[in-house]
Parts: C-alpha cells; sequence; structure tokens
C-alpha cells in the first residue's frame, strides 16, 4: 500500500477538529471578544494539525526538497515519517516509541487531566460564587490555560508543522493576554482575598508545594 494512504483523510480531519474545538468551547465559554479571539487561535491550531496530520501535508511538501537531500533514504510521504522531528533528533525506528513521541504523549495526557481537574474545581467555585483556590488551582492561577499550552506543544513534539510552530507562541501570548484580562475582573470582585492569592500562588508555573495558608 502507497504511503500516501496516510492523507487525504479528511473525515478524521473534520472529527478530531470538531472533537478538540468543541471541548475547548466547553471549557473556555467564551463571551468577550478576547475569548472569541482565543478560542479562534486555538480552533486555528487544531485545524491546521489534523489538516496535514490526516489531510494534506503541507510542510512535507514545501520542505520536500530540503528533506529529500538530508534524508535520502526516507519517504516521507510515508504517514509515520510525518514526524519530521524523529528524523531531525537522528532517532532510530519506529517514531511512535521514540524519546520525544513518548514525552509528547505525556503531555498532552497531562494537559487534558490538569483541564479536566481545574475545571471542576472552577465550575463548584461559579456555582458558590467563591474564589477558585483549591486543587490545581492551590499550585498556579491559570491552570485551564496551562493545559491548553501543555497539549499543544505535546502535539508540536509529535507532528511539528509550519503553521502551527509558528502560532504556537501567538497562542501562548493570547492565553497569557487573557489570563491578565480575567485576572482583572476577578480582583474587581474579590478584592483583597485575591491579592493575597495572587502573592502566594504563582500564575501559570505551578508550584510543587502547597502552603497552609493558602489552601484553605
Amino acid at each position: 500500500m502507497h504511503g500516501e494512504s496516510g492523507y487525504g483523510l479528511w473525515t478524521l480531519v473534520i472529527l478530531n477538529s470538531a472533537i478538540f474545538i468543541f471541548f475547548a468551547f466547553s471549557f473556555i465559554k467564551p463571551q468577550t471578544r478576547t475569548d472569541w479571539r482565543s478560542l479562534g487561535a486555538f480552533s486555528a491550531f487544531v485545524v491546521a494539525l489534523f489538516t496535514e496530520m490526516y489531510g494534506f501535508p503541507l510542510t512535507i511538501y514545501f520542505l520536500s526538497g530540503w528533506l529529500t537531500s538530508r534524508f535520502p533514504e526516507v519517504d516521507f510521504l510515508e504517514h509515520d515519517n510525518g514526524h519530521l522531528l524523529h528524523f531531525l533528533f537522528g532517532f532510530e525506528g519506529n517514531p511512535h516509541f521514540d524519546p520525544l513521541h513518548l514525552v509528547s504523549n505525556l503531555l498532552i495526557v497531562l494537559g487534558f487531566f490538569l483541564l479536566a481537574s481545574a475545571w471542576r474545581v472552577l465550575h463548584n467555585a461559579q456555582q458558590t460564587r467563591t474564589l477558585a483556590c483549591t486543587g490545581w488551582y492551590a499550585r498556579c492561577r491559570h491552570p485551564q490555560y496551562l493545559a491548553f499550552i501543555l497539549i499543544m506543544f505535546g502535539f508540536l513534539l509529535q507532528w511539528p508543522t509550519i503553521p502551527t510552530v509558528v502560532m504556537f507562541p501567538i497562542l501562548v501570548w493570547v492565553y497569557v493576554r487573557l489570563a491578565r484580562h480575567e485576572e482583572k475582573l476577578v480582583l474587581a470582585e474579590f478584592g483583597e482575598e485575591y491579592r493575597r492569592y495572587m502573592v502566594n500562588t504563582p500564575a501559570f508555573i505551578p508550584k510543587l508545594f502547597i502552603s497552609q495558608s493558602n489552601s484553605t
């Protein structure tokens, strides 16, 4: 079977894109222009990723001359060979079992676990009109955005493309900006309580140990 059969699977492109975009929508629940811009950027990342993963390998065609000259023995139209970092870092064997792919899977699973866990805490806080500061929110102020960043970075390690590599830092910037906007709203609602929380809790990089004052 020709390797190109791994592409042109537009049903998989649509299904995977729809699942990830809906999942993001359900957690972000966009209301403001900034929220919609954030969701739009993430949606574009997802569509670009799965379009090249299952639809049309634009990056491979664009880099075909350079890839062929550097790796003449590799048929990059074979679907498994779309894992470009596998070859650029000189790994051998099945790309699904190289260190980068294993780290990628770990980041994606961790990202989804973090997203689900953080949403549970945030949802309960919204229902009770209290500040979300337990669970992962006791370790960092924006675990939901950290989760999206981990997921996207995991996909980049697994299947890098020119559009998603360009979009990733833009998305990180958008999430940081969105987080700052949300903090202004929460400060207006909770005031000094949230200021104390900000002093004790980092924005994105989770702290390993939680002080007693920050967990109550």
